[in-house]
Protein backbone atom coordinates (compact mmCIF):
# COMPACT_ATOMS: atom_id res chain seq x y z
CA UNK A 1 0.00 0.00 0.00
CA UNK A 2 1.12 3.54 -0.75
CA UNK A 3 -0.05 6.42 1.45
CA UNK A 4 -1.20 9.45 -0.53
CA UNK A 5 -2.49 12.77 0.75
CA UNK A 6 -5.37 14.40 -1.09
CA UNK A 7 -5.85 18.15 -0.82
CA UNK A 8 -8.87 18.99 1.38
CA UNK A 9 -9.15 15.25 1.89
CA UNK A 10 -8.68 12.45 4.35
CA UNK A 11 -5.54 10.33 4.48
CA UNK A 12 -6.38 7.11 2.68
CA UNK A 13 -4.23 4.26 1.43
CA UNK A 14 -4.54 3.64 -2.32
CA UNK A 15 -4.46 -0.02 -3.33
CA UNK A 16 -3.03 -1.21 -6.67
CA UNK A 17 -6.57 -1.92 -7.88
CA UNK A 18 -7.62 1.64 -7.05
CA UNK A 19 -4.60 3.05 -8.84
CA UNK A 20 -5.37 1.09 -12.03
CA UNK A 21 -7.91 3.61 -13.32
CA UNK A 22 -6.72 5.28 -16.54
CA UNK A 23 -7.24 9.03 -17.13
CA UNK A 24 -8.31 8.27 -20.71
CA UNK A 25 -11.16 6.02 -19.67
CA UNK A 26 -14.73 7.34 -20.06
CA UNK A 27 -16.51 7.34 -16.72
CA UNK A 28 -19.72 8.35 -15.06
CA UNK A 29 -21.28 8.90 -11.62
CA UNK A 30 -20.63 7.48 -8.15
CA UNK A 31 -23.06 7.41 -5.20
CA UNK A 32 -22.29 6.59 -1.56
CA UNK A 33 -24.22 6.12 1.67
CA UNK A 34 -23.32 5.41 5.27
CA UNK A 35 -25.94 4.09 7.69
CA UNK A 36 -25.14 3.83 11.44
CA UNK A 37 -23.07 2.25 12.90
CA UNK A 38 -20.85 3.02 9.88
CA UNK A 39 -21.40 6.75 10.44
CA UNK A 40 -19.44 8.54 13.14
CA UNK A 41 -22.62 10.28 14.32
CA UNK A 42 -26.23 9.03 14.63
CA UNK A 43 -27.07 10.03 11.06
CA UNK A 44 -27.26 8.62 7.56
CA UNK A 45 -24.66 10.26 5.32
CA UNK A 46 -25.37 10.45 1.55
CA UNK A 47 -23.01 11.58 -1.22
CA UNK A 48 -22.80 11.76 -5.00
CA UNK A 49 -20.48 12.94 -7.75
CA UNK A 50 -22.31 13.73 -10.99
CA UNK A 51 -20.03 13.01 -13.95
CA UNK A 52 -21.39 14.48 -17.16
CA UNK A 53 -20.18 16.02 -20.47
CA UNK A 54 -17.45 18.39 -19.35
CA UNK A 55 -19.03 21.64 -20.58
CA UNK A 56 -22.51 20.89 -19.26
CA UNK A 57 -23.69 23.32 -16.57
CA UNK A 58 -25.49 22.15 -13.44
CA UNK A 59 -27.72 24.56 -11.58
CA UNK A 60 -29.15 24.23 -8.07
CA UNK A 61 -32.92 24.54 -8.15
CA UNK A 62 -35.23 25.03 -5.18
CA UNK A 63 -38.88 24.12 -5.72
CA UNK A 64 -41.35 24.84 -2.88
CA UNK A 65 -44.09 22.42 -1.87
CA UNK A 66 -47.19 22.71 -4.01
CA UNK A 67 -50.82 21.71 -4.47
CA UNK A 68 -52.18 20.85 -7.89
CA UNK A 69 -55.61 20.70 -9.49
CA UNK A 70 -57.19 17.26 -10.01
CA UNK A 71 -56.60 15.93 -13.51
CA UNK A 72 -53.62 18.21 -14.23
CA UNK A 73 -50.58 17.01 -16.16
CA UNK A 74 -46.90 17.76 -15.68
CA UNK A 75 -44.36 18.37 -18.46
CA UNK A 76 -41.10 16.54 -17.77
CA UNK A 77 -38.06 16.65 -20.06
CA UNK A 78 -39.72 14.92 -23.02
CA UNK A 79 -43.17 13.66 -22.00
CA UNK A 80 -46.07 14.62 -19.76
CA UNK A 81 -47.15 12.61 -16.72
CA UNK A 82 -50.24 12.84 -14.59
CA UNK A 83 -49.68 15.23 -11.69
CA UNK A 84 -50.44 14.35 -8.05
CA UNK A 85 -52.43 16.56 -5.69
CA UNK A 86 -49.51 17.54 -3.43
CA UNK A 87 -45.75 17.73 -3.99
CA UNK A 88 -42.92 18.16 -1.47
CA UNK A 89 -40.36 20.97 -1.43
CA UNK A 90 -37.11 19.86 -3.08
CA UNK A 91 -33.55 21.06 -3.62
CA UNK A 92 -32.06 19.73 -6.87
CA UNK A 93 -28.70 19.70 -8.62
CA UNK A 94 -29.54 19.28 -12.29
CA UNK A 95 -28.14 19.71 -15.80
CA UNK A 96 -29.76 23.02 -16.64
CA UNK A 97 -31.25 21.88 -19.96
CA UNK A 98 -33.57 19.22 -18.53
CA UNK A 99 -36.50 18.98 -16.11
CA UNK A 100 -35.25 16.26 -13.77
CA UNK A 101 -32.11 16.13 -11.63
CA UNK A 102 -28.90 14.19 -11.10
CA UNK A 103 -29.26 14.34 -7.31
CA UNK A 104 -31.31 16.09 -4.71
CA UNK A 105 -33.28 16.01 -1.48
CA UNK A 106 -36.74 16.85 -0.22
CA UNK A 107 -38.12 18.49 2.91
CA UNK A 108 -38.68 15.07 4.55
CA UNK A 109 -35.00 14.15 4.48
CA UNK A 110 -35.10 11.88 1.43
CA UNK A 111 -32.03 11.97 -0.84
CA UNK A 112 -31.62 10.30 -4.23
CA UNK A 113 -28.81 9.96 -6.77
CA UNK A 114 -28.93 8.08 -10.06
CA UNK A 115 -26.42 6.27 -12.28
CA UNK A 116 -26.35 5.20 -15.92
CA UNK A 117 -26.37 1.44 -16.55
CA UNK A 118 -26.54 -0.85 -19.58
CA UNK A 119 -28.01 -4.35 -19.29
CA UNK A 120 -29.21 -7.20 -21.52
CA UNK A 121 -32.51 -5.36 -21.84
CA UNK A 122 -32.24 -3.14 -24.94
CA UNK A 123 -32.03 0.62 -24.50
CA UNK A 124 -34.41 2.34 -26.89
CA UNK A 125 -34.06 5.87 -28.22
CA UNK A 126 -37.79 6.54 -27.90
CA UNK A 127 -38.63 9.44 -25.61
CA UNK A 128 -40.07 8.54 -22.22
CA UNK A 129 -39.02 9.49 -18.69
CA UNK A 130 -35.32 10.05 -18.12
CA UNK A 131 -33.81 8.51 -15.00
CA UNK A 132 -33.28 12.10 -13.87
CA UNK A 133 -37.00 12.80 -14.31
CA UNK A 134 -37.82 9.73 -12.22
CA UNK A 135 -35.46 11.01 -9.51
CA UNK A 136 -37.16 14.40 -9.27
CA UNK A 137 -40.64 12.90 -9.37
CA UNK A 138 -39.71 10.53 -6.53
CA UNK A 139 -38.40 13.40 -4.39
CA UNK A 140 -41.51 15.48 -5.04
CA UNK A 141 -43.84 12.59 -4.19
CA UNK A 142 -42.07 10.34 -1.64
CA UNK A 143 -41.83 11.11 2.09
CA UNK A 144 -39.43 8.21 2.79
CA UNK A 145 -36.78 6.37 0.79
CA UNK A 146 -39.04 3.33 0.45
CA UNK A 147 -42.00 5.44 -0.64
CA UNK A 148 -39.79 7.20 -3.22
CA UNK A 149 -38.70 3.80 -4.52
CA UNK A 150 -42.34 2.84 -5.04
CA UNK A 151 -42.91 6.12 -6.91
CA UNK A 152 -40.09 5.28 -9.33
CA UNK A 153 -41.18 1.69 -9.94
CA UNK A 154 -44.80 2.76 -10.46
CA UNK A 155 -43.80 5.43 -12.98
CA UNK A 156 -41.48 2.98 -14.74
CA UNK A 157 -44.37 0.56 -15.17
CA UNK A 158 -46.72 3.23 -16.51
CA UNK A 159 -44.43 5.42 -18.64
CA UNK A 160 -41.14 3.57 -19.10
CA UNK A 161 -37.67 5.14 -19.32
CA UNK A 162 -35.91 6.45 -22.40
CA UNK A 163 -34.68 9.38 -24.43
CA UNK A 164 -31.32 11.03 -24.93
CA UNK A 165 -29.56 11.97 -21.69
CA UNK A 166 -27.26 14.64 -23.07
CA UNK A 167 -27.64 17.92 -24.90
CA UNK A 168 -26.37 16.69 -28.25
CA UNK A 169 -27.95 15.70 -31.59
CA UNK A 170 -26.30 12.26 -31.25
CA UNK A 171 -28.45 10.28 -28.79
CA UNK A 172 -26.87 8.97 -25.58
CA UNK A 173 -29.33 6.64 -23.87
CA UNK A 174 -29.19 4.37 -20.84
CA UNK A 175 -31.19 2.74 -18.10
CA UNK A 176 -30.73 3.71 -14.46
CA UNK A 177 -29.75 2.64 -10.99
CA UNK A 178 -30.64 4.70 -7.93
CA UNK A 179 -29.40 5.16 -4.38
CA UNK A 180 -32.17 6.40 -2.08
CA UNK A 181 -31.68 7.38 1.56
CA UNK A 182 -33.60 8.88 4.46
CA UNK A 183 -33.00 9.36 8.18
CA UNK A 184 -33.29 5.63 8.98
CA UNK A 185 -32.16 3.56 6.00
CA UNK A 186 -31.13 3.40 2.35
CA UNK A 187 -32.23 1.48 -0.74
CA UNK A 188 -30.41 0.52 -3.93
CA UNK A 189 -32.79 0.28 -6.90
CA UNK A 190 -31.44 -1.14 -10.17
CA UNK A 191 -33.47 -1.20 -13.38
CA UNK A 192 -33.45 -2.93 -16.76
CA UNK A 193 -36.16 -1.36 -18.90
CA UNK A 194 -39.37 -1.65 -16.87
CA UNK A 195 -37.93 -4.46 -14.74
CA UNK A 196 -36.11 -3.86 -11.46
CA UNK A 197 -34.61 -5.25 -8.28
CA UNK A 198 -34.08 -3.44 -4.96
CA UNK A 199 -31.92 -3.98 -1.90
CA UNK A 200 -32.57 -2.51 1.54
CA UNK A 201 -29.58 -1.14 3.49
CA UNK A 202 -30.29 -0.87 7.23
CA UNK A 203 -26.69 -0.60 8.44
CA UNK A 204 -23.17 -0.22 7.06
CA UNK A 205 -21.83 1.56 3.98
CA UNK A 206 -22.80 1.03 0.34
CA UNK A 207 -21.89 2.54 -3.04
CA UNK A 208 -22.98 2.23 -6.68
CA UNK A 209 -21.01 3.01 -9.85
CA UNK A 210 -22.58 2.46 -13.29
CA UNK A 211 -23.04 -1.29 -13.02
CA UNK A 212 -25.52 -3.74 -11.60
CA UNK A 213 -24.46 -4.53 -8.03
CA UNK A 214 -27.42 -6.38 -6.50
CA UNK A 215 -26.67 -10.10 -6.48
CA UNK A 216 -28.77 -12.66 -4.61
CA UNK A 217 -29.59 -10.30 -1.71
CA UNK A 218 -32.81 -8.91 -3.22
CA UNK A 219 -35.29 -7.30 -0.83
CA UNK A 220 -38.05 -6.74 -3.40
CA UNK A 221 -38.36 -7.03 -7.18
CA UNK A 222 -40.61 -6.66 -10.21
CA UNK A 223 -43.00 -9.66 -10.31
CA UNK A 224 -41.96 -10.47 -13.89
CA UNK A 225 -38.21 -10.20 -13.27
CA UNK A 226 -37.44 -13.92 -12.91
CA UNK A 227 -40.05 -15.18 -15.41
CA UNK A 228 -38.63 -12.77 -18.01
CA UNK A 229 -35.04 -13.86 -17.33
CA UNK A 230 -36.04 -17.50 -17.69
CA UNK A 231 -38.03 -16.87 -20.88
CA UNK A 232 -35.00 -15.13 -22.41
CA UNK A 233 -32.73 -18.06 -21.51
CA UNK A 234 -30.62 -15.95 -19.15
CA UNK A 235 -31.51 -18.05 -16.08
CA UNK A 236 -32.36 -21.73 -15.84
CA UNK A 237 -34.69 -21.35 -12.88
CA UNK A 238 -32.57 -23.75 -10.81
CA UNK A 239 -29.49 -21.78 -9.74
CA UNK A 240 -29.72 -19.03 -7.15
CA UNK A 241 -31.05 -15.93 -8.88
CA UNK A 242 -28.21 -13.38 -9.03
CA UNK A 243 -29.66 -10.22 -10.55
CA UNK A 244 -26.33 -8.64 -11.52
CA UNK A 245 -25.01 -11.85 -13.07
CA UNK A 246 -28.23 -12.65 -14.94
CA UNK A 247 -28.92 -9.17 -16.36
CA UNK A 248 -25.41 -7.77 -16.92
CA UNK A 249 -24.10 -7.71 -20.49
CA UNK A 250 -21.65 -10.46 -21.40
CA UNK A 251 -19.55 -7.93 -23.30
CA UNK A 252 -19.49 -4.79 -21.19
CA UNK A 253 -19.08 -1.31 -22.74
CA UNK A 254 -15.73 0.30 -21.93
CA UNK A 255 -17.43 2.78 -19.60
CA UNK A 256 -18.88 -0.08 -17.53
CA UNK A 257 -15.57 -1.93 -17.35
CA UNK A 258 -14.03 1.28 -16.00
CA UNK A 259 -16.85 1.52 -13.45
CA UNK A 260 -15.74 -1.77 -11.86
CA UNK A 261 -12.48 -0.21 -10.69
CA UNK A 262 -14.29 2.88 -9.37
CA UNK A 263 -16.85 0.72 -7.60
CA UNK A 264 -14.09 -1.27 -5.89
CA UNK A 265 -12.18 1.91 -5.03
CA UNK A 266 -15.27 3.53 -3.53
CA UNK A 267 -16.03 0.40 -1.53
CA UNK A 268 -12.47 0.31 -0.15
CA UNK A 269 -12.56 3.98 0.83
CA UNK A 270 -15.82 3.47 2.72
CA UNK A 271 -14.74 0.25 4.43
CA UNK A 272 -11.57 1.85 5.80
CA UNK A 273 -13.66 4.54 7.47
CA UNK A 274 -16.34 2.21 8.91
CA UNK A 275 -17.60 3.70 12.17
CA UNK A 276 -16.00 7.04 11.41
CA UNK A 277 -17.78 8.26 8.29
CA UNK A 278 -18.73 11.94 8.41
CA UNK A 279 -19.73 14.55 5.85
CA UNK A 280 -16.04 15.56 5.63
CA UNK A 281 -15.02 11.96 4.95
CA UNK A 282 -17.60 11.74 2.16
CA UNK A 283 -16.30 15.01 0.69
CA UNK A 284 -12.82 13.49 0.73
CA UNK A 285 -14.07 10.41 -1.13
CA UNK A 286 -15.71 12.60 -3.78
CA UNK A 287 -12.41 14.49 -4.19
CA UNK A 288 -10.35 11.32 -4.70
CA UNK A 289 -8.69 11.65 -8.11
CA UNK A 290 -6.47 8.52 -8.04
CA UNK A 291 -9.53 6.27 -8.18
CA UNK A 292 -11.27 8.28 -10.91
CA UNK A 293 -14.15 9.11 -8.53
CA UNK A 294 -13.25 12.79 -9.02
CA UNK A 295 -12.69 12.67 -12.75
CA UNK A 296 -11.90 14.75 -15.81
CA UNK A 297 -11.25 12.70 -18.93
CA UNK A 298 -12.61 11.62 -22.28
CA UNK A 299 -14.92 14.63 -22.59
CA UNK A 300 -16.49 13.93 -19.18
CA UNK A 301 -15.82 15.39 -15.74
CA UNK A 302 -17.43 15.73 -12.33
CA UNK A 303 -19.77 18.64 -13.00
CA UNK A 304 -21.38 18.89 -9.53
CA UNK A 305 -21.29 17.18 -6.14
CA UNK A 306 -23.53 16.74 -3.12
CA UNK A 307 -23.16 15.45 0.47
CA UNK A 308 -26.07 15.21 2.93
CA UNK A 309 -26.36 14.64 6.68
CA UNK A 310 -29.66 13.00 7.66
CA UNK A 311 -29.82 12.86 11.50
CA UNK A 312 -31.72 10.02 13.15
CA UNK A 313 -33.19 12.59 15.58
CA UNK A 314 -36.24 14.05 13.80
CA UNK A 315 -35.91 17.30 15.75
CA UNK A 316 -32.58 18.02 14.05
CA UNK A 317 -32.54 19.44 10.52
CA UNK A 318 -31.13 17.56 7.56
CA UNK A 319 -28.23 19.40 5.94
CA UNK A 320 -27.38 19.18 2.24
CA UNK A 321 -24.03 20.44 0.95
CA UNK A 322 -23.98 21.30 -2.78
CA UNK A 323 -21.19 22.67 -4.98
CA UNK A 324 -23.13 23.97 -8.05
CA UNK A 325 -19.71 23.97 -9.78
CA UNK A 326 -17.47 21.33 -11.37
CA UNK A 327 -14.47 19.51 -9.84
CA UNK A 328 -15.14 19.03 -6.11
CA UNK A 329 -11.39 19.13 -5.40
CA UNK A 330 -11.53 22.83 -6.35
CA UNK A 331 -15.08 23.67 -5.32
CA UNK A 332 -16.90 24.67 -2.15
CA UNK A 333 -19.53 22.45 -0.52
CA UNK A 334 -22.18 24.93 0.68
CA UNK A 335 -24.88 24.00 3.23
CA UNK A 336 -28.60 24.08 2.44
CA UNK A 337 -31.32 23.54 5.06
CA UNK A 338 -35.07 23.53 4.41
CA UNK A 339 -36.54 26.40 6.41
CA UNK A 340 -38.93 29.32 6.30
CA UNK A 341 -36.53 31.46 4.28
CA UNK A 342 -35.55 28.82 1.74
CA UNK A 343 -35.83 30.21 -1.79
CA UNK A 344 -34.21 30.06 -5.20
CA UNK A 345 -30.70 31.57 -5.23
CA UNK A 346 -30.27 33.54 -8.50
CA UNK A 347 -26.48 33.08 -8.66
CA UNK A 348 -26.85 29.31 -9.21
CA UNK A 349 -29.77 29.52 -11.65
CA UNK A 350 -29.06 29.23 -15.37
CA UNK A 351 -30.73 31.50 -17.93
CA UNK A 352 -33.88 30.19 -19.60
CA UNK A 353 -34.72 30.24 -23.30
CA UNK A 354 -38.43 29.35 -23.38
CA UNK A 355 -39.85 27.88 -26.56
CA UNK A 356 -36.56 28.61 -28.38
CA UNK A 357 -34.57 26.31 -26.12
CA UNK A 358 -32.80 23.61 -28.21
CA UNK A 359 -34.40 20.94 -26.02
CA UNK A 360 -37.89 22.23 -26.91
CA UNK A 361 -37.49 22.78 -30.67
CA UNK A 362 -37.67 19.82 -33.07
CA UNK A 363 -35.43 18.22 -34.11
CA UNK A 364 -33.81 18.67 -30.73
CA UNK A 365 -30.32 19.95 -29.91
CA UNK A 366 -29.50 21.43 -33.32
CA UNK A 367 -28.09 24.59 -31.74
CA UNK A 368 -26.24 25.47 -28.53
CA UNK A 369 -26.92 28.15 -25.95
CA UNK A 370 -24.87 29.54 -23.06
CA UNK A 371 -26.35 28.10 -19.86
CA UNK A 372 -23.65 29.28 -17.44
CA UNK A 373 -25.01 30.81 -14.24
CA UNK A 374 -23.15 33.59 -12.37
CA UNK A 375 -21.40 31.32 -9.85
CA UNK A 376 -20.31 28.96 -12.62
CA UNK A 377 -18.78 31.88 -14.55
CA UNK A 378 -16.89 33.12 -11.48
CA UNK A 379 -15.70 29.61 -10.71
CA UNK A 380 -14.42 29.20 -14.28
CA UNK A 381 -12.28 32.31 -13.87
CA UNK A 382 -11.02 31.03 -10.52
CA UNK A 383 -10.05 27.65 -12.02
CA UNK A 384 -8.14 29.45 -14.77
CA UNK A 385 -6.19 31.47 -12.19
CA UNK A 386 -5.46 28.35 -10.14
CA UNK A 387 -3.87 26.82 -13.22
CA UNK A 388 -2.06 29.88 -14.60
CA UNK A 389 -1.09 32.07 -11.63
CA UNK A 390 0.37 30.12 -8.73
CA UNK A 391 0.19 32.80 -6.02
CA UNK A 392 -3.27 34.07 -6.94
CA UNK A 393 -4.49 30.52 -7.42
CA UNK A 394 -3.29 29.49 -3.96
CA UNK A 395 -5.05 32.49 -2.44
CA UNK A 396 -8.32 31.54 -4.12
CA UNK A 397 -7.93 27.92 -3.04
CA UNK A 398 -7.41 29.04 0.55
CA UNK A 399 -10.54 31.20 0.36
CA UNK A 400 -12.46 28.13 -0.80
CA UNK A 401 -11.11 26.05 2.10
CA UNK A 402 -11.92 28.74 4.65
CA UNK A 403 -15.45 29.23 3.35
CA UNK A 404 -16.19 25.50 3.35
CA UNK A 405 -14.79 25.15 6.86
CA UNK A 406 -17.01 28.01 7.99
CA UNK A 407 -20.05 26.14 6.68
CA UNK A 408 -18.98 22.86 8.29
CA UNK A 409 -18.41 24.56 11.64
CA UNK A 410 -21.82 26.24 11.50
CA UNK A 411 -23.50 22.89 10.79
CA UNK A 412 -21.46 21.13 13.48
CA UNK A 413 -22.59 23.66 16.07
CA UNK A 414 -26.19 23.44 14.92
CA UNK A 415 -26.33 19.62 15.15
CA UNK A 416 -24.52 19.65 18.49
CA UNK A 417 -27.16 22.00 19.90
CA UNK A 418 -24.62 24.74 20.53
CA UNK A 419 -26.46 27.22 18.36
CA UNK A 420 -30.12 27.43 17.39
CA UNK A 421 -30.57 30.14 14.76
CA UNK A 422 -34.09 31.19 13.75
CA UNK A 423 -35.73 29.23 10.91
CA UNK A 424 -35.49 32.26 8.64
CA UNK A 425 -31.71 32.22 9.01
CA UNK A 426 -31.53 28.46 8.35
CA UNK A 427 -33.52 28.85 5.15
CA UNK A 428 -31.15 31.54 3.93
CA UNK A 429 -27.94 29.66 4.76
CA UNK A 430 -27.25 28.43 1.23
CA UNK A 431 -27.84 31.87 -0.27
CA UNK A 432 -25.40 33.42 2.22
CA UNK A 433 -22.61 30.99 1.31
CA UNK A 434 -23.23 31.29 -2.43
CA UNK A 435 -22.94 35.07 -2.12
CA UNK A 436 -19.71 34.75 -0.13
CA UNK A 437 -18.22 32.43 -2.75
CA UNK A 438 -19.26 34.76 -5.53
CA UNK A 439 -17.57 37.65 -3.74
CA UNK A 440 -14.38 35.60 -3.37
CA UNK A 441 -14.22 35.23 -7.16
CA UNK A 442 -15.15 38.85 -7.94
Amino acid sequence: MVEKWHEMDILVPISPQMASWSPGTPCSCDCFVSVPPASAIPAVIFAKNSDRPRDEVQEVLFVPAGTHAPGSWLQCTYIEVEQVSKTHAVILSRPSWLWGAEMGANEHGVCIGNEAVWTKEPVGEGEALLGMDLLRLALERGSSAQEALHVITGLLERYGQGGSCREDPTPFCYHNTFLLADRTEAWVLETAGRLWAAQRIQEGARNISNQLSIGTDISTEHPELRPHARAQGWWDGQDNFDFARVFSLTQQPVRMEAAKARFQAGWELLQRQQGGITAEVMMGVLRNKESGICMDSGGFRTTASMVSILPRDPTQPCVHFLTATPDPSRSVFKPFIFGVGAAQVPQVMSPTFGAQDPVRTLPRFQTQVDRRHPLYRGHQVALGLMESEQDRGQQLRQKQRDLEQEGLEAVRGLLAGERAPPHQELGGLFRAFVEKENQAYA
